[in-house]
C-alpha cells in the first residue's frame, strides 16, 4: 500500500512537470513568434510628393507666376502608404515691404477634405491673390501629414506681379498756365494695353474774373493700344484761362482685360 501512494504521488508529479514543460514552450514559442513578427513587421514610410507645380490660375500655368487680384494654381501627387490625415499649403513674403493701401500676406490653410484623407491623393487648389499686397517673390510650402503621423514637406518659391506695372515717372511739378506740362513714364501690360486716361482737376480753387474751372478727363489710344510695353511720353496743354493753383493728375492705364493700375501726383499752375 506504502508503495502504490509513493508510485502515485511520482506519477503526479511527472504529470505535473510534463504541463508545465508543454506551457512553457508554448510560451517561449510565442514569444519567439512575437519577436518574429516585430522584427520581420514592415513599417509604413513618410508619404512622398512629386510633380509639385504652381502659377497663374486661369491658364493651369507652371510657371510660378501669379497676378495681384487673380488666382493660384496648385498642385501635387502624393504617395502615401498610410492614409493622408492633412494637407497644409502656407504662402508668405521674406522683407517685402507693403506700400501705401498694402498689406502683408501671410496664407495657411489645412486641407481635411474627405478626398484627400485617403491613399495616394493628388492635391489640387486654387488660392486667391489679394489686391492690395505687395508684388514680389514669396515661399510657398507644402507639408503632407498622414496618419501615424509622419510627415513630409516640399516647398518652392512664386513671384506675384501685377497686371499693369508703371515705373519711371518724370513729371513737372509745376507749369504757366497757356502752356504746357511734360509727362513720361514706362508701361508694362501683360494683357496689351487698352487705353490711357489723365484726370486733372483741382480741389475748391478760387475761380477769378474771366477763368473757367479746369477739370478735364483725356483718353490716350494711338500708339499705345494693344501695346504691351511702351514710354508714355506726352505734352499737355494748360488752358490760358484756368485758375492759377495746386491740381491733382491721376493717371490710369486699362489693359485688354479690363484691369487698371493708376498713378497719382500734383502739379503748381503759376500765372507766369
Amino acid at each position: 500500500m506504502k508503495t502504490k501512494i509513493i508510485n502515485l504521488k511520482t506519477n503526479f508529479m511527472k504529470t505535473n512537470f510534463k504541463f508545465l514543460a508543454i506551457i512553457a514552450f508554448f510560451g517561449i514559442l510565442l514569444n519567439s513568434c512575437s519577436s518574429d513578427d516585430d522584427n520581420n513587421s514592415p513599417s509604413l514610410n513618410a508619404p512622398q510628393i512629386s510633380n509639385f507645380e504652381f502659377g497663374e490660375g486661369s491658364i493651369h500655368s507652371t510657371d510660378q507666376v501669379a497676378f495681384k487680384g487673380s488666382d493660384i494654381h496648385i498642385e501635387a501627387e502624393i504617395n502615401a502608404e498610410a492614409v493622408v490625415s492633412s494637407i497644409t499649403l502656407k504662402i508668405h513674403a521674406h522683407d517685402l515691404v507693403p506700400g501705401e493701401g498694402e498689406e502683408d500676406w501671410d496664407f495657411e490653410q489645412v486641407y481635411t477634405n474627405a478626398n484627400y484623407q485617403v491613399i495616394n491623393p493628388t492635391f489640387h487648389e486654387h488660392v486667391d491673390v489679394p489686391t492690395n499686397i505687395p508684388v514680389g517673390e514669396y515661399h510657398i510650402e507644402l507639408i503632407v501629414t498622414d496618419e501615424l503621423g509622419n510627415s513630409t514637406e516640399v516647398d518652392g518659391h512664386l513671384e506675384i506681379l501685377d497686371y499693369i506695372t508703371l515705373s519711371g515717372f518724370s513729371i513737372d511739378d509745376s507749369a504757366v498756365r497757356g502752356d504746357d506740362f511734360h509727362t513720361e513714364f514706362m508701361i508694362y501690360a501683360l494683357n496689351g494695353i487698352h487705353n490711357i486716361t489723365v484726370d486733372i482737376h483741382a480741389h475748391d480753387l478760387p475761380v477769378g474774373a474771366g477763368e473757367v474751372e479746369w477739370d478735364e478727363e483725356i483718353v490716350f489710344t494711338e500708339g499705345y493700344h494693344e501695346l504691351t510695353e511702351v514710354e508714355f511720353h506726352e505734352h499737355i496743354a494748360i488752358p490760358l484761362n484756368a485758375p492759377a493753383g495746386e491740381y491733382h493728375i491721376i493717371f490710369t492705364v486699362e489693359d485688354e482685360d479690363g484691369n487698371t493700375k493708376s498713378y497719382g501726383t500734383h502739379i503748381d499752375i503759376t500765372t507766369s
